[in-house]
């Protein structure tokens, strides 16, 4: 079995509107979901073999602060194919993975990831994770999948076993009233 973690960097602003989307930092909001979204994983025990982030400033600040939270070192190769990147191309980084790795975590962006989930979990009427995902993938949240395969070049079809929120953790993370 493999387990991929996706990661929607946290809530980021719009300060400076002449900066480049790319360079957009993590807003106060963001900050405080990406260290609680953090301390959850710690309290479950999460590991991850592999962590793979895009290096957009609003994810690469996420991944600083769920380290925070965790209390430990994620140390992400940063790959720049993972910035607006389609659910083809992040199936396609997901399924070059090393086999060694069981439990791999992917950081970037929407459209993307949603589509992700949606692409590999089945739609079934009483997945109720499912069609949380296909409501809304709010910033800062993270998705859990379970492949039934020893490889990851198998994985084209997946369970989702984890979807958390930030608003899950704590009410005042949430709701997101835009896509940012």
């Amino acid at each position: 079995m493999k387990r991929l973690t996706l990661l929607r960097h946290a809530k980021s602003g719009y300060g400076d509107r002449d900066q480049r989307d790319f360079d957009r930092v993590l807003n106060a909001r963001g900050e405080r979901a990406a260290v609680a979204i953090g301390r959850a994983l710690k309290a479950e025990g999460a590991r991850f073999d592999r962590v793979i982030a895009s290096d957009a400033a609003r994810v690469a600040g996420t991944i600083a602060l769920v380290e925070r939270g965790l209390g430990a070192a994620l140390d992400p190769i940063w790959e720049r194919r993972i910035y607006l990147a389609s659910a083809a191309t992040l199936l396609e980084i997901v399924q070059t993975q090393p086999d060694s790795a069981d439990h791999v975590l992917l950081a970037g962006h929407n459209p993307g990831l949603e589509d992700l989930v949606l692409m590999l979990v089945p739609e079934r009427a009483d997945d109720a994770l499912r069609a949380a995902v296909y409501e809304k993938l709010p910033t800062g949240s993270r998705i859990e999948l379970e492949f039934d395969v020893d490889s990851w070049a198998a994985a084209d079809a997946a369970r989702i076993t984890r979807f958390t929120r930030p608003r899950d953790l704590d009410p005042e993370l949430g709701p997101d009233e835009d896509t940012d």
